[in-house]
């Protein structure tokens, strides 16, 4: 059988069985396509932005040659992502990911391969960073900007501003809220897996969701129960609230390079943390997180509460009291 319909098979799995989203099915298919591309490059310094990447014909991957590539096989493709693509380690990471599954699905389901040679194949180490976030001022700030501006969609995009900085949605599931999803003070999303839950609002977001409604404007029939509706009258589209978003980090004299619609989300998450006292479990069921671990990297503690810890140390207190 050729790849793409064993590809084809694998990606309705995921989707139908373990009930992957449509973005997670997107990235799946682009990064075994890549790692296809590149079994058949004789240049392996080709990249896929060059026109002969594209020519590089897919037809001959089949099972034949599927049960002959090695482990070895699968390290040289995860260092031409690091060396040629200059990937980075959490993009590597996740295309090692989508190797092993695909794999494993060739092995336990489709029984292609008797031997799972990606059991073995280690993710690329990560360097864990403390999540980018705005800080209360800054938050603030894009918050003014956003109600400064007087256009035809000026409640929408404070409205969405106001949901991201305060219930630290995905991007994905703001696109998706639908206004019969909303009671009072609670609103329903999608969020990764295809997961249902339940996000609490307070009274900001409230006051946000009825003022937009006043000007919302009339969209198309099939999207007549989106929340948010693009000038056109659709349910507004990922790519345009980065784009909504961009533009009032910008007016509000931040650094688009260094904050997006993810980080309004770590914002969120930061500021309930450290101004709300809400422990760890309560954030991860506010996050929608499946592990606890997760929502582990949003419990960092700002320089100003890390500098007065040093300052309160006993032996420093001492000090204080030998000098006087």
């Amino acid at each position: 059988m050729d790849s793409f319909l064993r590809l084809e098979e694998f990606l309705g799995y995921i989707q139908a069985i373990l009930e992957r989203s449509e973005g997670t099915v997107r990235q799946y298919r682009y990064d075994l396509v890549l790692f296809f591309r590149f079994l058949l490059s004789d240049n392996r310094s080709l990249q896929p932005e060059d026109p002969e990447w594209e020519q590089i014909d897919l037809s001959v991957v089949n099972d034949s040659l599927l049960r002959s590539l090695q482990l070895s096989d699968l390290y040289s493709y995860i260092t031409w992502l690091a060396a040629t693509r200059k990937t980075a380690p959490s993009t590597r990471a996740r295309r090692t990911s989508s190797l092993r599954t695909f794999f494993d699905y060739l092995t336990s389901k489709a029984n292609v391969l008797t031997e799972n040679i990606a059991a073995n194949l280690e993710s690329p180490k990560q360097v864990k960073r403390l999540p980018r976030h705005l800080s209360l001022e800054e938050s603030r700030q894009l918050l003014m900007a956003a109600s400064n501006q007087q256009t035809r969609f000026s409640s929408r995009d404070y409205c969405i501003l106001t949901l991201f900085l305060n219930c630290g949605m995905r991007l994905s599931e703001l696109c998706g809220i639908d206004i019969s999803s909303w009671r009072g003070d609670t609103l329903t999303v999608i969020g990764k897996g295809n997961k249902e839950r339940t996000i609490y609002l307070n009274g900001a977001c409230i006051k946000a969701i009825e003022d937009y409604l006043d000007d919302r404007i009339t969209p198309v029939k099939e999207d007549k129960d989106a929340l948010f509706i693009s000038r056109l009258g659709r349910r507004i589209s990922p790519r345009a609230v980065q784009n909504i978003i961009k533009k009032y980090i910008m007016s509000a004299g931040l650094d688009p390079e260094r904050y997006s619609t993810h980080k309004l989300r770590h914002t969120a998450a930061t500021l309930m943390y450290q101004y709300g006292e809400v422990d760890i479990r309560s954030l991860q069921a506010l996050l929608g997180h499946s592990s606890v671990a997760t929502t582990e990297i949003y419990t960092h503690i700002d320089q100003r509460a890390l500098h007065e810890a040093v300052e309160q140390n006993p032996l420093n207190l001492e000090r204080r009291s030998d000098d006087k």
